[in-house]
């Protein structure tokens, strides 16, 4: 039927509302409203009668696509349009597919809106088939069926629903696992397919284009302008004649994005192939910023604030070297502090120092800290030596001299110490970033400082040390979503042996309290004090175990509850002294490096002259 033009253009714009009844499958919902231009252009602008009619025609074929991608390849779609609002002596309604659509709805009074219901019907389900390959050789192969490792690979199997996206993939994944095992130019066709409606069923066939199996060949190395190529050459972890292999390849990009060096690592082939079947490959590198400075802060009740600032160079000498100078001024207020104090060190990370994996690291430290245990003015000077032992292990071993003066409860000396540290750590937790809240995984660390004092003759004592933590995610139990609500439990046992409390310098000997240990008390606050005062002494044994329930609100919050308990001892077996327990609780806000922290404890069983409560601020978990 033709209209006159200036009947159309005149045509006054058609109000509606789409309204789309629920298979009762949810994904398949989303997708159909989401596939739907009657509902997504509903509010968009205001629109023709013949438009809307078009729109309604189209809207068949898109939601008939999107039923087919799920396995409906036999699905009905009624879609039907019904008056609002007054009476009049039009239809009540009118089908979707009725050619008389576009003269009805032109037909309706100016501001009359009207209802647009979808109801689509799945139907019975389609089922894969016959799946089956063509070798695309070249030398005639047709089509044959799927030995065991192609059938893996693909990842579907004859009898799974025909879901379009597990077919599309399944050739992806085929092409991906040719790569894997070196055919570097393998491709997967997009899969044929034909309906057997008869059978409810759908029969897939890949073309497959496997090409030769090819090794690595030259990498060329490019964007580098501080950056040594002859240290990255070292550092690579794939070479040319080994197997072409990507995720070999992907992983050796991420190593390398990984040293703090570069804002951008790319990989990419090089074609053609060399005579001798290799593949080049060509890398480019974008360095990113040297130099960085950053502001640091924290606060507690015990030990007060802490603010400083810190100056980075990331590449100091052009093979991922890191200089780090820091100045802090410590012990604004606190009640375990009786003064202003500071904590000023630079720190040398050489990587990859003398074999892969082994890192140097170099500091020299000036602290002071007026303590209500011990005012101490100490420079310290370390080296060492950390090296990672697979995903999971790390060992360390230090250097370490020490020359302070420490002043306690009236009492002044002179201290040089040495000693030898020696250290473990345990990591399942795999978070990369240390601050992240971990979910799930175990974290164990452990040491042993060999040390002597020289002062008043050489007298040698050793301090050990070991604390673990565990992580069990609650969606195991089934009540919770993944990451949502996790109990952590941390344990720490340390003692010191062949010397006495007195015979060993304040500083080296064993306290509780705090953020690290027992929260509730303060800083040193729990063990042994000097009569009549709030002075620790210190110890030769502690112990202390936490418990703690995380649980996220929302995107951006979360909330803690928690206990800790801990003693100091005088003698070198832990378990020995008063038992101090605190709890309290806290709340978070997760930012993208690392939830910030604020938790308030209290004292279940306050010492005389101990505080009533404490707050802790800080970024990241206490554990």
């Amino acid at each position: 039927m033709c209209w006159p033009a200036d009947t159309v253009l005149g045509a006054d714009p058609q109000t509606y509302t789409t309204t789309i009844t629920p298979t009762g499958q949810a994904e398949l919902d989303a997708a159909i409203s989401a596939s739907s231009s009657l509902l997504s252009l509903q509010k968009t602008h205001a629109v023709s009668p013949f438009a809307l009619a078009g729109r309604i025609r189209n809207d068949y074929d898109r939601l008939r696509t999107a039923l087919e991608s799920y396995g409906y390849y036999a699905p009905t779609i009624r879609i039907t349009v019904r008056l609002r609002g007054a009476k009049n002596a039009l239809a009540a309604s009118m089908d979707g597919t009725d050619p008389r659509l576009p003269e009805w709805l032109l037909a309706i009074p100016k501001g009359q809106a009207v209802q647009v219901t979808i109801t689509p019907t799945r139907g019975e389900i389609f089922r894969l088939g016959r799946v089956t390959l063509v070798r695309a050789s070249g030398d005639g192969t047709g089509p044959v069926v799927l030995n065991a490792l192609e059938s893996k690979a693909l990842g579907v199997k004859v009898g799974q629903p025909a879901v379009a996206s597990d077919v599309l993939s399944a050739g992806a994944n085929l092409q991906s696992e040719l790569k894997e095992e070196g055919h570097a130019l393998a491709q997967v066709g997009t899969p044929k397919a034909w309906l057997r409606p008869a059978t409810h069923t759908l029969d897939v066939e890949y073309t497959v284009r496997s090409g030769p199996v090819v090794t690595i060949g030259a990498i060329s190395l490019s964007g580098m302008t501080r950056t040594h190529p002859a240290y990255i050459a070292r550092r690579m972890t794939i070479h040319p004649n080994d197997l072409y292999q990507p995720s070999r390849i992907e992983s050796a990009r991420q190593d390398l994005a990984g040293l703090g060096v570069f804002s951008d690592v790319q990989v990419n082939d090089a074609p053609p192939l060399t005579a001798g079947r290799q593949m080049p490959l060509s890398m480019a590198f974008k360095e990113g910023k040297v130099r960085m400075v950053a502001v640091q802060g924290g606060y507690s009740t015990d030990l007060g604030g802490r603010a400083g600032v810190s100056w980075t160079h990331r590449n100091i000498f052009g093979n991922a070297e890191r200089l780090r100078l820091t100045a802090l001024v410590t012990g604004l207020g606190g009640s375990a502090q009786q003064g202003l104090g500071y904590d000023v060190y630079a720190d040398l990370m050489k990587p990859d120092f003398g074999s892969r994996d082994q890192n140097l690291s170099v500091r020299v430290e000036g602290i002071r800290q007026l303590l209500y245990s011990y005012r101490q003015t100490a420079l310290l000077v370390r080296a060492g030596v950390v090296r990672k032992l697979g995903q999971r292990w790390t060992a360390s071993f230090e250097g370490q001299a020490e020359q302070e003066h420490i002043d306690q409860m009236g009492m002044a000396k002179d201290y040089t110490i040495v000693s030898l540290p020696l250290g473990a750590t345990y990591d399942s937790t795999g978070l990369d970033n240390p601050i992240d809240p971990a979910t799930h995984g175990v974290r164990v660390a452990a040491s042993v400082t060999p040390s002597a004092s020289l002062i008043n003759g050489m007298s040698f004592f050793t301090i050990m040390q070991a604390n673990a933590s565990t992580y069990f995610d609650l969606t195991h139990l089934g009540i919770s979503r993944p990451g949502r609500s996790v109990i952590a439990v941390r344990g720490i046992v340390g003692s010191v042996q062949g010397a006495s409390t007195f015979d060993i310098p304040p500083d080296q000997r064993l306290y509780a309290g705090g953020s690290a240990t027992v929260r509730g008390f303060r800083y040193q606050g729990v063990g042994p004090q000097f009569d009549g005062s709030k002075y620790a002494i210190g110890g030769t044994s502690m112990d202390a175990g936490s418990v703690e329930f995380r649980q996220r609100l929302f995107r951006s919050f979360g909330g803690a509850l928690f206990a800790d308990a801990g003693q100091v001892g005088t003698g070198s077996r832990p378990f020995q002294g008063t038992l101090r327990v605190g709890a309290g609780a806290g709340v978070r806000y997760y930012t993208p490096i690392g939830p910030v922290r604020v938790d308030i404890a209290v004292p279940l069983n306050r010492p005389k002259r101990g505080d009533t409560w404490e707050l802790y601020l800080g970024l990241g978990e206490t554990f």
